[in-house]
């Protein structure tokens, strides 16, 4: 459709605004820096101009850039959990402080690092932060995190192998500004090119590779190498790696990553606030996984760790992903039979998730909690309850970090807890929650999706410790046994079975407490204000069963 500019009309006062601003903000910029940190990137600010202010057809706000500004993308540099895990790692292994900032960076802090990087320079961790540094001309790009102009630029080189996994993806180190693409799912006409090249300095350029598990995998798909005492590589860590579970799955050709952390919004919808063209199959920039904690963690202590986000935002995000925890990763069922005195109960968990559950990063868990009441309310067994201070009661790695609880295919003891885990254990099978220490897993019982074959797993994604050999436990979830005595207690019985998850492990935050170091400090701080509500409810199936058993 031709458009036609006259000077008195709405849209020419509203695009000479524009660019105008547009205008006015490269000259800021230019005299704010220069060389090369703006000639490979521009940080949100740049993006969030046109890509806010946008409305679904359902009159859902669906702006892209308060979306992303909110999640764990928009905030993986201020992101205080990541901080003290950095800081942990270079007090532990302080001989290998520069590859543990450059490989922590990479998908932390992308285009400070690889600006750091293209300068023959160290990438930091922690310089570029208030309360952390002394700030530098990288601060702003670093708070951006994981920014527009980063996943935007990624070239479509590597996707989808070794050499591109762990932060192996490809940005265009050479074009100048002016000059560079930057990439989407949509072929833009030449009017809408010139109006965002005038705003952004960059080109827009259709590449179906954004759409694209593997680009995912680049930052998603992570392998770390343990260290013994001395700094000598002992083993090789698949520290996380939801895209390989993804592959070995029946969602794989199917569904990608974007389709559930970026869903789709319903009917026609704009990208842009400046002379929207509404498009089909617009994606929304939520990120909707799995970490209702962090946010609200965030806005909390915002103004210390200096969130731009909203508070509104902040607990849309944290809500979503409560909601997508609590909706779309599990159901639960639960089967009693009562005979002679003992009650026995089955629960069935199945995964409707495309990786495990959890995937990601270690210190994730999800677990079983059974409770069992006679006809007066009083507890007959009860395993895994959530404690205020954010640990399980019965499992053994919250009370003595030597230990952890293994997998099992029949409960007998409220002191027995399921936890859906990985645990890792040092060179010299120690258990351990640093991930340099971690040369293997002695268990991952973690959730399956559907489809996966866990005797052809490759080593990567394999199911470790007793789930192994466990029948039961197998691709879409896991059937578990419950039994115990009732004596002379009387029925009616009510049966609940809840399926808990906790982004942050209790053992995972008090490890940090003795490490001497401002990050440490502050996180366990965080996370014992917080604890309380650490965790959340994923599924509940409850069921009565009568005196005579049925």
């Amino acid at each position: 459709m031709k458009t036609t500019m006259r000077g008195n009309g709405p849209v020419f006062h509203a695009l000479l605004a524009f660019l105008l601003l547009g205008t006015l903000t490269q000259i800021g910029w230019a005299s704010a820096r220069s060389g090369l940190f703006s000639d490979l990137f521009h940080t949100s600010d740049r993006c969030l101009a046109c890509h806010n202010q946008l409305t679904a057809q359902s009159g859902q706000d669906i702006s892209i850039g308060f979306n992303w500004r909110s999640s764990m993308m928009g905030n993986s540099g201020r992101d205080p959990y990541w901080m003290a895990g950095v800081r942990r790692e270079a007090l532990d292994h302080p001989a290998a402080v520069d590859a543990i900032e450059d490989k922590c960076t990479v998908c932390h802090l992308p285009i400070a690092r690889t600006l750091a990087v293209a300068a023959g320079e160290k990438p930091r961790a922690f310089q570029h932060f208030a309360g952390t540094g002394e700030g530098d001309d990288l601060t702003g790009l670093a708070r951006d995190g994981v920014s527009c102009a980063v996943c935007h630029q990624i070239q479509d080189e590597r996707l989808g192998t070794r050499e591109g996994f762990t932060g192996g993806y490809v940005i265009d180190l050479q074009t100048p500004m002016g000059e560079r693409r930057v990439l989407g799912p949509f072929t833009v006409d030449a009017g809408r090119t010139r109006v965002m090249h005038s705003s952004s300095e960059f080109t827009p350029a259709e590449a179906a590779h954004v759409q694209s598990a593997e680009l995912c995998a680049t930052c998603h798909t992570l392998f770390t190498h343990a260290l013994d005492p001395e700094g000598n590589e002992v083993g090789e860590l698949p520290e996380q790696t939801p895209y390989l579970e993804w592959l070995h799955s029946d969602y794989s050709g199917e569904k990608t990553c974007q389709d559930c952390h970026m869903p789709e919004v319903e009917g026609e919808a704009p990208v842009t606030g400046v002379l929207p063209n509404p498009r089909s199959e617009v994606s929304r920039h939520v990120f909707r996984g799995g970490n209702f904690f962090m946010p609200r963690l965030l806005n909390r202590y915002r103004a210390e760790l200096d969130v731009s986000a909203l508070p509104q935002e902040l607990e849309a995000t944290a809500l979503s992903a409560s909601e997508n925890l609590g909706g779309r990763s599990a159901t639960l069922g639960v089967e009693p039979l009562l005979v002679d005195g003992r009650l026995a109960v089955t629960v069935s968990i199945r995964s409707l998730v495309g990786h495990k559950l959890p995937s990601g990063y270690p210190s994730r868990r999800a677990w079983i909690h059974l409770a069992v009441r006679d006809a007066d309310g009083r507890s007959v067994f009860e395993s895994g309850a959530f404690r205020p201070d954010g640990s399980i009661a019965g499992n053994d790695n919250d009370d003595d970090g030597s230990r952890f609880e293994p997998h099992y295919d029949h409960i007998t003891e409220p002191g027995q807890v399921q936890i859906y885990e990985d645990v890792m254990v040092d060179y010299a099978g120690k258990v351990t929650t640093g991930l340099l220490y971690g040369a293997r897993y002695v268990k991952d019982n973690r959730l399956l999706p559907v489809g996966f074959e866990k005797t052809t797993a490759p080593p990567e994604v394999a199911v470790r410790g007793a789930a192994e050999d466990d029948p039961d436990f197998e691709g879409s979830g896991d059937r578990l046994r419950y039994t115990m005595d009732v004596g002379e207690r009387l029925g009616p019985f009510t049966v609940e079975a809840e399926l808990w998850y906790q982004p942050i492990g209790y053992r995972w935050a008090k490890n940090l407490v003795e490490y001497p170091s401002e990050e440490s400090a502050r996180f366990v701080e965080y996370f014992d204000g917080m604890a309380r509500t650490s965790a959340t409810l994923v599924a509940r199936a409850t069921t009565v069963v009568r005196q005579d058993g049925r």
